[in-house]
């Protein structure tokens, strides 16, 4: 079938799956993470309080459409992962083939929307006018790449339903290390200010397209497409937008929420604009492997549902969810006792006040990192099972509360307010899934 070895998550032994398939996920994110990071570090070390700012102002606008583009990857790997389970490769193809030509023209829909609506975006938000062409400049170049970004995710996608979550990892890994370069050459050697670190991006998300096309067209024979096979089938089409639009609203509700948070935060200044920057990253790290633990649960559900075992998926669903606690509480002591220096990575000499600021931040938040553990893994068990709606639910819940409280207590505690708001969304999502979760657990049993 292929000349790589994918995995089947519906036989043996179901931990070693599991890790086998998240942790490629893990380090191929903390990869994408760190060339993020490495943009703020740079952007505020050499260039300066502002440029971090300007950063942090447009990262919300920008998640908001890249994070659509992986939620309808998201929602068409579900499907294909139980295509693969049930071996009917013959739908397999239809389904990427057509999910290929649907994506890529919405995608293209989204770039040039981005661009040309950027500036009216960041002043809807309050952006400072002092950031605001920084601000734009980048944005525009961002959404230039986007292009890039769906190849890469719908193929990731792919062969992630497939069980092979190893060579999306490798080409992020080459990619993440082009970017450190770039940006370095870009903003330090040649002084290209925010722009070049737009561009580092840009071109790192080009390289990593690139390697996932050439990798599927050499080393897995069962995706190299012949003309006849590249078809749009449009009753599949409705399946798909079934299953993807409630995965892309889900991640659209996410960073949506965040985008509205960001102008809670706006109004607070440029230094705890910057400040927030810095500490949402180190969130990040911490919430990516939550993230991508869920992940693995989804695709070793999703192949298992394919199958209708439901014994087989509630221990998968046990083991995630330990995996989940344990991570999520050995997160929190790094975070608690390093909040200090891991904050002081993103600003040069002199910047206490923004330190001092991102450190308030984190001395709350470090005490909520288990929430979103637990509300991960439980995500990964619905979308698994294809009931995507409950968890657009969900979400939306959780961003409805954590935006409303952070409006309402941010004039009064500042930033601190807008970790605590991140306790009343959390809270919100669990009080709407958990009755949904038992209800399904038990039907399953």
């Amino acid at each position: 079938m292929s000349k790589e070895k994918l995995v089947d998550m519906t036989r043996g032994a179901i931990t070693p799956k599991i890790i086998h398939y998240t942790l490629p996920l893990i380090i191929g994110n903390f990869f994408v993470l760190s060339y993020n990071a490495t943009d703020s570090i740079i952007v505020g070390r050499y260039i300066g309080a502002n440029a971090l700012a300007a950063l942090g102002a447009a990262s919300p606008v920008m998640n908001i459409l890249l994070f659509l583009i992986i939620g309808i990857c998201l929602g068409m790997s579900v499907l294909m992962g139980q295509s693969f389970g049930k071996q009917d490769y013959s739908k397999l193809k239809r389904l990427i083939s057509t999910s290929f030509i649907a994506g890529g023209t919405f995608t293209l829909v989204l770039i040039a929307f981005g661009f040309v609506f950027s500036r009216s975006i960041l002043l809807f938000l309050n952006t400072p006018l002092v950031i605001l062409d920084d601000a734009t400049s980048y944005l525009q170049i961002i959404f230039i790449g986007l292009v890039f970004s769906f190849i890469y995710h719908i193929y990731a996608s792919t062969l992630r339903s497939m069980g092979n979550s190893k060579a999306s990892l490798y080409f992020l890994i080459a990619s993440a290390l082009l970017n450190v370069v770039m940006d370095y050459l870009f903003v330090v050697e040649w002084h290209k200010g925010i722009e070049g670190a737009a561009w580092a991006t840009v071109m790192a998300e080009a390289i990593a397209a690139l390697f996932c096309v050439l990798y599927v067209r050499f080393r897995i024979p069962i995706l190299r497409f012949k003309s006849k096979d590249f078809v749009f089938d449009k009753d599949l089409l409705r399946t798909i937008v079934s299953y993807s639009s409630v995965a892309a609203m889900q991640q659209i509700t996410l960073h949506l929420g965040k985008f509205f948070i960001q102008g809670a935060v706006n109004p607070l200044g440029v230094v705890a604009i910057a400040a927030f920057n810095a500490v949402t990253r180190i969130d990040d790290f911490v919430m990516v492997v939550q993230q991508n633990i869920a992940h693995g649960t989804t695709g070793f559900i999703a192949q298992n549902n394919g199958k209708r075992n439901f014994s087989r998926i509630s221990r998968g669903f046990r083991i995630g969810f330990k995996m989940e606690v344990v991570y999520s509480v050995l997160a929190m002591l790094v975070v608690l006792f390093f909040s200090k220096e891991l904050i002081s990575l993103f600003v040069g000499e002199g910047a206490n006040d923004i330190i001092s600021e991102g450190v308030k931040y984190l001395r709350v938040m470090v005490f909520l990192y288990l929430l979103p553990g637990i509300t991960n893994v439980i995500q990964g068990y619905f979308r698994g099972l294809g009931m995507m709606k409950i968890t657009l639910n969900a979400t939306f819940s959780q961003m409805l509360g954590r935006v409303i409280a952070a409006y309402f207590w941010a004039p009064y505690f500042g930033i601190k307010g807008i970790a605590l708001a991140c306790l009343v969304g959390w809270i919100c999502m669990l009080s709407y899934e958990s009755p949904l979760f038992y209800k399904s657990w038990k039907q399953g049993k």
